[in-house]
């Protein structure tokens, strides 16, 4: 199947079903899958300890200015030894340096980290795909009841929880909206599709675009 150079990057709502989509479509195309594994590649390539970049996974900092726009996106340059390297704009910077090498090698999928606005960045990225998966609030209740074992109450705080943690750590890095549409390619309301459905339509948007044989 030709998906040479193709790379897919996954936003998703909690419980819309986006990461198990994601890695789905990896297994059935033949591509790599990268969602939290990013931390670990990060680490090893800045000599910056992995907990750094899990404390600041997909977070909101703790300080409440982190939870607006900075008024400008965080720029993608390469962090110098002189400055503190493990600053939340800083450890971004390079999870962001290991997207784009990742991109660059081989066709990948990506979940979540603002992956479709990093790579958006790069001109040498030509065959981008930026998906964002979204659900109804009740059906992404239940799913997540369903998978995390918790009861209702829980599974409503934890969407509230993370999606608010996910917004928040789009708008400070992107200087942009989380929900804005025209951040994305394809947009797909999984509320009444199955998560195989799902992936059959991000795979048939990438054959009308002439990226799969």
């Amino acid at each position: 199947m030709g998906i040479q150079n193709l790379i897919i990057t996954i936003e998703r709502e909690y419980g819309s079903g986006g990461r198990i989509v994601g890695k789905k479509l990896g297994e059935e195309l033949g591509m790599n899958f990268y969602d939290d594994d990013l931390m670990r590649i990060a680490s090893e390539k800045s000599a910056v300890g992995e907990q750094y970049f899990r404390l600041a996974d997909e977070k909101a900092q703790k300080s409440p200015f982190l939870w607006f726009s900075r008024g400008r996106a965080v720029d993608l340059t390469v962090p110098s030894p002189d400055d503190d390297l493990t600053s939340p704009e800083n450890l971004f910077r390079f999870q962001a340096q290991v997207i784009h090498e990742l991109a660059e090698q081989q066709p990948c999928i990506f979940v979540g980290r603002a992956a479709g606005y990093i790579l958006d960045q790069f001109e040498d990225v030509e065959k981008l795909v930026r998906v964002f998966v979204y659900s109804d609030f009740v059906t992404r209740v239940q799913r997540v009841i369903e998978v995390d074992c918790i009861d209702e109450e829980k599974a409503k705080k934890r969407i509230r929880k993370i999606e608010n943690d996910r917004k928040g750590y789009y708008r400070y890095y992107t200087d942009s909206d989380w929900y804005n549409m025209q951040n994305y390619d394809l947009t797909i309301n999984t509320t009444r599709f199955d998560l195989n459905q799902t992936a059959e339509l991000i795979k048939s948007y990438c054959r009308q675009r002439g990226y799969l044989e």
